[in-house]
């Protein structure tokens, strides 16, 4: 039984059922996908197919990639051929003056000159403040993100001893790792920091080319994921929330509310929590896992999301990301929400704004952020001025990651406890990635691992770790 029907537990799911297993997936939504999912909503310019967020991934994250495969759903959620993030600074450095473009570029050169060109002409940053960036990568990658002194660093210090100004740590450091970490520099463990850079800078040229879904997150992590696990002969039981686990002679006992059905027990051989760690921690039996408690140590961290219904097109980039201004990156979602097969609509653009370590603004009333936040728009894209709003609205995730902050690590359970047939996923577990999709699914494969080794199945028939 896997219990958690996001990509974690969807991962294992299918891992244990590929191998021959009988699986029961229980998740108390009703729909897969956790916290990568869609909605409709009704809007003065239509009906629209919505994102909770924005998610994206790298193409050094190979264990989403290889979840997108196993379900068939790697056409909807395609890479860019090369990295390109156009980097908008609506004031310059001062904040005054006029608008400038930069971009983040990489070219075919091996590692680590594959930026060099791209850095070099980064208007963002003054000569001196470029020079300081190239020294502190070189020392960045001489850091070993496993190494457990580095867990309890923050990573703005590291980077202010390492000379690197608030200009730059803004137009660069947290420009990638706030939207990768969920965290300012300052409150960023170093050990998760230097795993962000260094797989997606600085291990293959093309690690950090960007993908993102073209199609409501819902149709792949929910329907293309149901799909395939139903192919897997998995059985999955949504609007089933877990309430009890115990352990029996002849195995475990789940005690599971289905709504108006009431409780009822199952029986599994092998249960997977793949649920988040607050939930982990209610449901873990006494003696299952040393030191529980550190469960509840393990922060979360918030993401805000915006999204702008304009009455004509604002935008005719995918995307940017933006200093020098509160908004951070900036997606055209107009297609994949169906906005514009609605009649009369054809003109139209619909933005979703991705505010991460968002924690300053997460209550913050609608009105409030809309009198901000819209100004902010028309001043990085000056074709919003004048346009009509046909809809505002905002998506709020106060508990969209575990926070990376230092000392995490040490509170991050392995896959395996200390109960026979019982084992943990998600990606707040010891995964050594941030709270990533890529965690997640890592996590998944790695409680699949264990326990098919523990049920005796040799190391050739285990799900192959991703490199």
């Amino acid at each position: 039984m896997v219990v958690g029907g996001g990509l974690a537990g969807t991962t294992a799911a299918l891992a244990l059922a590929d191998a021959g297993l009988r699986v029961t997936l229980i998740e108390g939504r009703p729909r897969l996908g956790g916290l990568v999912f869609s909605f409709r909503r009704e809007s003065a310019a239509g009906e629209l197919s919505v994102d909770n967020g924005q998610h994206v991934y790298l193409r050094c994250c190979t264990a989403y990639r290889s979840l997108l495969e196993r379900i068939g759903a790697m056409d909807l959620v395609p890479l860019q051929e090369r990295l390109d993030v156009p980097v908008l600074d609506p004031g310059g450095s001062s904040g005054r003056g006029r608008m400038r473009l930069g971009r983040l570029r990489r070219s075919a050169l091996p590692v680590p000159l594959h930026l060099a060109r791209s850095l070099a002409g980064y208007p963002h940053l003054s000569p001196a403040e470029r020079a300081g960036v190239v020294r502190a990568t070189l020392a960045l990658k001489g850091l070993d993100p496993a190494d457990p002194a580095l867990d309890g660093v923050d990573f703005g210090s590291w980077l202010r001893r390492y000379g690197q100004s608030a200009r730059a740590v803004e137009a660069l450091w947290d420009l990638v790792g706030v939207a990768t970490l969920n965290a300012r520099a300052e409150d960023a463990s170093l050990g998760l920091a230097a795993k962000v850079f260094k797989t997606g800078l600085l291990s293959a040229p093309g690690a950090a080319d960007i993908g993102w879904s073209r199609v409501p997150l819902g149709d792949v992590h929910d329907d293309r994921a149901r799909t395939a696990l139903e192919k897997a002969g998995v059985r999955i039981a949504l609007r089933t929330r877990a309430g009890a686990l115990t352990r029996g002679d002849d195995g475990w006992q789940v005690t599971v509310e289905n709504g108006p059905h009431g409780s009822e027990q199952l029986a599994a051989d092998t249960v997977v929590l793949a649920v988040p760690q607050r939930e982990a921690h209610a449901l873990l039996p006494d003696g299952a896992l040393a030191g529980k408690d550190r469960l509840l140590e393990i922060g979360t961290a918030p993401i805000l999301n915006l999204h702008v219904v304009y009455d004509r097109t604002v935008l005719r980039r995918p995307f940017f990301a933006a200093v020098g201004s509160p908004v951070q990156w900036v997606f055209d979602r107009t297609d994949a929400s169906g906005l514009t097969r609605v009649p009369g609509n054809e003109r139209c653009q619909y933005l979703a704004v991705s505010q991460s370590a968002a924690q300053e603004e997460i209550d913050e009333p609608v009105a409030k952020l809309r009198a901000r936040y819209l100004p902010e728009l028309e001043r990085l894209l000056p074709a919003a001025r004048g346009a009509r709003i046909h809809d505002f609205f905002v998506t709020r995730e106060r508990t969209a990651t575990f926070a990376p902050a230092p000392g995490v690590g040490r509170l991050r359970p392995a896959a395996r406890t200390q109960a026979p047939g019982l084992y943990l996923a998600g990606a707040w577990t010891a995964t050594g990635w941030p709270a990533t999709m890529e965690s997640a699914v890592r996590s998944g494969t790695a409680a699949a691992r264990e326990a098919l080794t523990e049920l005796g199945f040799p190391q050739g028939q285990l799900p192959q770790e991703a490199a």
